[in-house]
């Protein structure tokens, strides 16, 4: 194998792929569901370009499956139903199955209560929150999705240097008259898988995205991995307190509202989760609502660029355009996801697709 061939992305045929890494899931005994919306996760995150929360998380999956630390079999747990106000304890299960079941739920109460709201404590981990937007957007409902890990901390609050909070991401899904807008926004600047996987591979932010343990911002993600640091809140050194605000608010929805959270000082993958789906219908209608999504849109884009900058985007619109390609054409994976899923693949009897 030449150095080239060694470092090239390549594409690979979804459903071919589809199939092998579900097998996978099969095999560490996942349920059926579960294993299919896991899978869905990582490959759509692959697809749209959130290769962080792709299959380079798949390994970890799997030694939770295989562990014990990932429940892969049985139900979330009812703790309240107020019809349009739900809340669950997620049993560790995986948090792609959990916010699917959320989304069937509040797609079957959206008609009659307008307003649908699940919150979920002690999920396992979710993956990127952009990739589930799509499906109620696609219905013309607008959605917030949020969550956040109690048990670990690699944020701290604007003017500390002690962690806090988690990256705490907050995701929103707008119908327009054409394709949605996907807001998925973390508090902080980048996230504590991006750190860990430039640390092990022996790279570093492209700016100081980080602050070590004595408050001096820092382009190292070793200080947040290993070294008592922490990562910067959105806005960074000099405005900082927006994404602290973000982090306050996003804890709330996700641990003060299920009822469970850092004041229970858990211990392990446990994720938060917060969905609320909205109907259009029960304001002044989806008509009315896209009419002024769509003049937004259109305003934005309308907007002179700045030097540098080709055309003004909207959120989600490159990941939406990634996501058609990679059906297309194939998903791009890197050469270190391929070479640690494929021995996995074989050694289960399975073929791992040809890329190209």
């Amino acid at each position: 194998m030449s150095d080239a061939t060694a470092t090239e992305t390549k594409r690979y045929p979804l459903p071919a792929l589809f199939r092998v890494v579900e097998s996978l899931f099969l095999a560490a005994g996942m349920d059926a569901g579960k294993a299919h919306s896991v899978t869905d996760s990582l490959l759509t995150a692959d697809a749209m370009g959130h290769n962080t929360h792709g299959l380079a998380l798949a390994p970890m999956y799997l030694d939770a499956a295989r562990s014990g630390v990932m429940a892969v079999t049985g139900d979330k747990t009812v703790v309240n139903d107020r019809g349009a106000c739900v809340t669950w304890n997620g049993n560790r299960l995986p948090g792609a199955w959990l916010i699917h079941q959320a989304i069937d739920l509040a797609l079957e109460r959206i008609a009659a209560s307008g307003v649908v709201t699940v919150a979920i404590s002690n999920s396992h981990h979710t993956g990127a929150l952009a990739v589930y937007l799509p499906r109620l957007t696609e219905r013309g409902l607008l959605v917030q999705l949020v969550n956040s890990g109690p048990a670990a901390a690699g944020v701290a609050p604007y003017g500390g240097t002690k962690p806090v909070f988690t990256p705490d991401p907050l995701a929103a899904g707008i119908p327009t008259p054409g394709d949605p807008v996907l807001l998925d926004v973390s508090s902080s600047i980048t996230t504590l898988n991006s750190a860990r996987q430039l640390v092990a591979r022996g790279e570093r932010f492209p700016a100081k995205w980080a602050m070590d343990a004595q408050g001096q911002p820092s382009d190292d993600p070793a200080v947040v991995v290993n070294g008592g640091g922490s990562l910067l809140p959105t806005g960074g050194m000099d405005h900082g307190h927006k994404g602290y605000a973000m982090a306050l608010l996003a804890e709330a929805l996700t641990q003060g509202l299920p009822g469970y959270g850092r004041a229970d000082q858990p211990k392990g993958m446990t994720i938060g989760i917060f969905l609320q789906v909205i109907d259009p219908e029960a304001f002044a209608g989806l008509d009315a609502f896209t009419r002024q999504t769509g003049w937004l849109v259109d305003a934005c884009r309308a907007s002179p660029p700045r030097p540098g900058v080709a055309r003004v985007r909207l959120p989600g619109e490159q990941a939406l355009v990634r996501q058609r390609q990679a059906v297309a054409e194939g998903v791009p994976l890197a050469p270190s996801v391929v070479a640690a899923l494929r021995p996995l693949a074989e050694a289960a009897g399975l073929v791992w697709p040809e890329g190209s």
